[in-house]
């Protein structure tokens, strides 16, 4: 028998990818203030298409920041309240030549969809919202209590939600999250991932003259900007790729036979992903590749100009040098101590007669889910049920903000159940969604959230905090 929800969602196909191509056209770079307008008309787009689902009390939450879009369904007592959590903002398009087809124009290709958000976050959030949209639409009710949580700052490090949340707790109070973002391992896996590593974030100026200087009459008798700052940023490892930042690793905890057993589990080619990369393997040394994206941390330089960097050449000596540089997180550190160990490092480490201006960055701490939640058992059950494979733990080496963010403000735990995938090119050009992520992940959600209502909001008692 045909799960009415299910052929709802099939019979709508055309409409359910029309509806997310409107949502992809709207340029929404939250870190670019001259994407504002494109900001704007991805929230009006989610208001109108929440309201028009039937969820109620629609409205924008804001901190003084990018605003979040919220909405609920709570006529379900007795049954769990499930936050649903995704966001509309996406990284910036650059660089705009790499593009096959334009960021912002979905365009479908060989069984994928390509623009700029559509794995990250508005394809997979939309999974979430069509299947609850079908829902109300063929049953008249969902099977649990929903709050839409749709975040405008997620790339940019969630910069006011926690105030968000602060200033909302009654209305967001909320028994679990169930997040629509932070991707599956691989389209032909099932996995779910059980934790994601944390980060902070500090940016570095050095200055070493009043000016930039000719290369011949000074070259060789003053500091060079930028040679100092690459000093400092190589300083940072060891030759074996072991972070030499004292304190650094502080609170880290070696991987413990059961997991890496578990980690030896799960089918990993990695000859196959450096060669796909045409990049060599990297990192510290002792530690395979799944060990170092998942239970160790990093310390890695993103960026780093000074000087001249136009057409050309112009011999000068740059008297000043800028570097960014991000923190991945393991449990067990404190963002705040590690943040506070590089900058000791990189004033320990600064010249004599050179300036070290350091600007710190937003902070995450790692998350885990427990290992017993109802949710996160109750959404391998779905994966199991809608694949016919008992899913794999894995765990995300990027960050989710929120799941850290909202366990300390509102005290509950967060599930990832995204269907995007660790391949589909999100923050880099041409950014896709394979179209078959969409009947997996209505599949899933379905089964979901049939299980979710078959549970009452007491079994989350016990993992409140």
């Amino acid at each position: 028998m045909t799960d009415p929800v299910l052929a709802r969602l099939a019979a709508d196909r055309a409409g359910i990818l029309e509806r997310l191509g409107e949502l992809l056209r709207a340029p929404s770079v939250s870190t670019d203030p001259a994407y504002a307008d494109g900001m704007a008309a991805a929230r009006a787009i989610l208001i109108r298409r929440i309201t028009e689902a039937g969820f109620a009390n629609v409205r924008l939450l804001e901190a003084g920041g990018h605003p979040a879009v919220y909405g609920e369904w709570t006529g379900a007592p007795g049954s769990p309240t499930v936050l649903v959590y995704g966001h509309y903002d996406v990284q910036p398009p650059d660089p705009a030549e790499l593009w096959h087809s334009p960021p912002f124009e979905p365009t479908v290709r060989n069984g994928r969809l390509y623009a700029r958000g559509a794995s990250d976050d508005k394809g997979p959030s939309s999974i979430a919202l069509e299947t609850l949209a079908a829902f109300l639409a063929a049953e008249g009710r969902l099977p649990v209590n929903v709050k839409l949580l749709l975040e405008g700052e997620e790339e940019v490090g969630s910069a006011t939600l926690g105030a968000i949340l602060d200033g909302n707790r009654a209305l967001l109070d909320a028994d679990v999250v169930l997040s629509a973002d932070g991707g599956r391992w691989r389209a032909d896996l099932p996995t779910i991932a059980v934790g994601s590593r944390g980060i902070a974030a500090l940016e570095f100026s050095v200055t070493t003259a009043v000016k930039d200087l000719h290369s011949g009459r000074y070259g060789g008798i003053v500091p060079n900007a930028l040679h100092v700052a690459a000093r400092l940023i190589a300083s940072l490892h060891r030759p074996d790729g072991t972070p030499a930042v004292k304190g650094f690793l502080d609170g880290v905890v070696e991987p413990s036979d059961a997991e890496r057993r578990s980690l030896a589990a799960i089918p990993f080619d990695d000859a196959g992903l450096f060669a796909g990369l045409r990049a060599e393997p990297a990192g510290e040394s002792g530690y395979g590749t799944l060990e170092r994206l998942w239970y160790r941390p990093t310390i890695d330089a993103n960026g780093v100009w000074g000087g001249y960097t136009g057409a050309g050449g112009k011999t000068v000596i740059p008297n000043l040098a800028h570097a960014k540089l991000s923190m991945r997180l393991v449990p067990g550190q404190d963002p705040a101590n590690a943040a506070a160990a590089v900058i000791r490092h990189l004033r320990t480490h600064c010249p004599a007669g050179v300036t070290l201006e350091i600007r710190e960055g937003h902070h995450s701490a790692a998350y885990l889910v427990p290992d017993a939640h109802p949710l996160l058992l109750a959404a391998e059950a779905a994966l199991e049920e809608t694949t016919g494979t008992v899913p794999l733990r894995v765990r995300n080496g990027a960050t989710l903000p929120l799941s850290d963010i909202v366990r300390g403000a509102l005290g509950i735990d967060t599930v990832m159940f995204s269907f995007s995938t660790s391949d589909e090119d999100f923050h880099a050009p041409n950014e896709f969604i394979r179209l078959s992520a969409f009947d997996d992940g209505f599949a899933a959600w379905v089964a979901l959230l049939r299980r979710l209502g078959k549970q009452t909001a007491a079994d989350y008692a016990g993992f409140r905090r």
